[in-house]
């Protein structure tokens, strides 16, 4: 039996993987047969995704220096900026000059989406919520043409030093590094933009023979997200933006923790069908978000849009 034909849950929990047996099964108690091409998802094998980095470089420039080097190149429709490498490896990446020299980010195509939502313009006041490694934040400063005034929180030391030189390499400079857990800021902090990228169980990008998945981390997740979302929506200008994402599919991460939030602090904005229609959709229990299937081209991913009211 392999994982690409199971058809209950029995045959889920009995497959020959690595992959925690909690978390099939709970993906086959909410995605049903459904649940089958997620696990599919899971193993397939992805090629290169990168970032042009507006703030460095123009698109033409790029796209002409990774033909120069005999790379095979595909584009998505919903961001003009994104790169599908399929013929060169990281490694050749990593030694052309428009990386070191910060003109590309490797980046997935699904942790893209979440920035591209956010909408932030020039001259806002921008808070990343959990920003390490610094791609989203890179990717929202070059959004703004390096003109939103952004901060980025990371608790961690080690991670927030390499998320400081990923910045500069990336020519992000009107970004405030904060080592601190952001449930603790200040109360007295606004912002016009929140992007909450939460941390989370990793549901939607665990690879075939991983372990990463537990039901403690899941559980203790869902509080993390609770209390992140709840101090988001205290920072938040009434009338912003802020956009929750995860790269988890389960339900009990995404929909059910923004719920509580939706009774009475913020409504959804929803998503547009048409903006991101190529992209491999979930089913969602909430009109108008976003859950990204895994596939050979996407991790795993889920955004909702919120405004405070």
């Amino acid at each position: 039996m392999t994982a690409c034909n199971v058809t209950d849950v029995n045959d889920m929990t009995n497959i020959n993987t690595n992959i925690n047996p909690e978390l099939l099964r709970l993906l086959f108690e909410q995605y049903g047969a459904l649940a089958n091409e997620i696990v599919c998802g899971y193993s397939a094998h992805r090629p290169i995704t990168l970032r042009i980095n507006r703030l460095k470089a123009e698109r033409d420039e790029v796209i002409e220096a990774l033909e120069l080097s005999g790379a095979k190149l595909e584009t998505v429709g919903w961001y003009d900026d994104a790169v599908i490498v399929r013929n060169i490896s990281q490694g050749d990446i990593e030694s052309m000059d428009i990386y070191k020299d910060g003109k590309i980010y490797l980046q997935s195509l699904s942790s893209m989406v979440p920035p591209i939502l956010l909408m932030a313009r020039p001259g806002e006041s921008v808070l990343d919520m959990a920003a390490a490694p610094g791609g989203k934040t890179t990717q929202i400063a070059a959004l703004t043409g390096g003109k939103a005034d952004i901060t980025a929180c990371e608790k961690n030391k080690i991670r927030a030093k390499r998320m400081k030189f990923n910045l500069e390499r990336q020519g992000a400079g009107r970004v405030t590094v904060m080592v601190c857990d952001s449930r603790r800021l200040d109360p007295n902090f606004c912002f016009d933009k929140i992007l909450l990228d939460a941390p989370c169980s990793g549901s939607g990008t665990v690879l075939q023979g991983s372990c990463d998945f537990t039901l403690e981390l899941y559980e203790r997740s869902r509080r993390t997200q609770k209390q992140l979302l709840d101090k988001a929506l205290s920072l938040l200008r009434p009338g912003k933006r802020l956009v929750y994402s995860t790269c988890s599919v389960l339900f009990g991460e995404n929909e059910d923790v923004i719920e509580t939030a939706l009774e009475k602090k913020a409504r959804i904005i929803e998503i547009s069908n048409d903006a991101f229609s190529e992209i491999p959709r979930l089913p969602v229990k909430i009109k108008g978000t976003l859950c990204i299937k895994p596939t050979e081209l996407y991790e795993g991913f889920f955004a909702a849009v919120l405004e405070k009211i």
